[in-house]
């Protein structure tokens, strides 16, 4: 894998998931960056703005491994991890895995399911391996969790606690699409294009050839002034007295290891802050708790993220 490759891949990766998601340019980008950051990402929106349809469009074009778990009220941790199961022909036990054997595991609607088996995922993310019955076992790679869930307002949902956030990469904010995109969405399915069938959509890649633009990525050279720099603003939002509690060094290497892959998309073997810029939000935003009197103003996460980058000396690299 050299920069030139890479960069090859990423834009066909991201021109074929385009062909199924209509004007979504920034989501399509945060994902595969979190995918090749080798972290997980948190998908928040409305019903019906293309969540789901996102991430089994990446299973298609990347040619992982996928599985999907509709998370409801009554889902058990078993579910997600798999279970041992006696057999009496042998009298032993036997593991049975569940669906988080995978690569790419959709984890859709995560907030409708209660605290106990949202933290069924903990290990998982942050691991890689599974424990059941005392036996821990590996995950394929890469192993990506993609979440999705509806704001947390709405009926029937529980908040993830942080511990649970914080295993995220990146929570990527879906918003409804402007008119012309709307338009331009109906006029394709009236043209018969369908959502449930992606066979469409070329294998632009593979398990191996993805893994191997992960190790690259982790090699872009990052200078100490844009450490100090990415350094800084997250040590912002521990300084802001809008913000109740701020993001922790997580949150410092998530941002690093996002930039590294901004900087290998455009084919370039180093980081400069225009890589760590748009970067912030997607990897802040759902780390700060924001004070209560910030929220009763109308304060937002993003509104702070925005203020610690305009607070943050921007230094020169040459």
């Amino acid at each position: 894998m050299d920069s030139n490759r890479f960069r090859e891949t990423y834009q066909r990766l991201h021109a074929e998931i385009g062909r199924a998601l209509v004007g979504q340019e920034e989501l399509v980008d945060g994902l595969l960056v979190a995918t090749i950051a080798r972290g997980h990402v948190l998908i928040e929106g409305a019903p019906g703005l293309g969540k789901t349809l996102v991430a089994r469009a990446l299973a298609q074009v990347s040619g992982c491994g996928f599985k999907r778990i509709q998370f409801t009220p009554d889902l058990m941790p078993s579910d997600v991890t798999g279970s041992s199961i006696f057999e009496r022909e042998t009298s032993q036990f036997r593991f049975v895995a569940g669906p988080v054997f995978t690569q790419l595991l959709l984890a859709d609607e995560i907030n409708r399911a209660p605290a106990k088996t949202q933290s069924s995922l903990l290990e998982a993310m942050q691991d890689r391996t599974v424990t059941v019955d005392g036996v821990s076992r590996p995950l394929p790679e890469p192993f990506v969790v993609v979440a999705t869930q509806n704001p947390i307002e709405s009926q029937g949902t529980y908040p993830l606690p942080e511990a649970q956030l914080d295993r995220f990469l990146f929570k990527l904010a879906v918003l409804s699409p402007p008119a012309d995109v709307e338009r331009a969405i109906v006029r394709r399915h009236a043209d018969g294009f369908d959502p449930s069938d992606l066979s469409a959509l070329g294998s632009v890649t593979d398990a191996e050839e993805l893994i191997a633009m992960q190790r690259f990525a982790s090699t872009v050279r990052v200078d100490d002034a844009v450490i100090g720099y990415l350094v800084d603003v997250v040590r912002k939002t521990r300084e802001d007295s809008a913000i109740e509690v701020g993001a922790s060094p997580r949150a410092s290497l998530a941002m690093l290891a996002a930039a590294r892959v901004v900087a290998a998309s455009e084919g370039r073997s180093f980081v400069t802050p225009d890589d760590v810029k748009p970067m912030a939000k997607p990897v802040l935003r759902h780390r700060v708790l924001l004070h209560p009197d910030a929220q009763l103003q109308g304060v937002s996460a993003d509104d702070r993220v925005d203020d610690a980058l305009r607070r943050t000396p921007v230094p020169r690299v040459g």
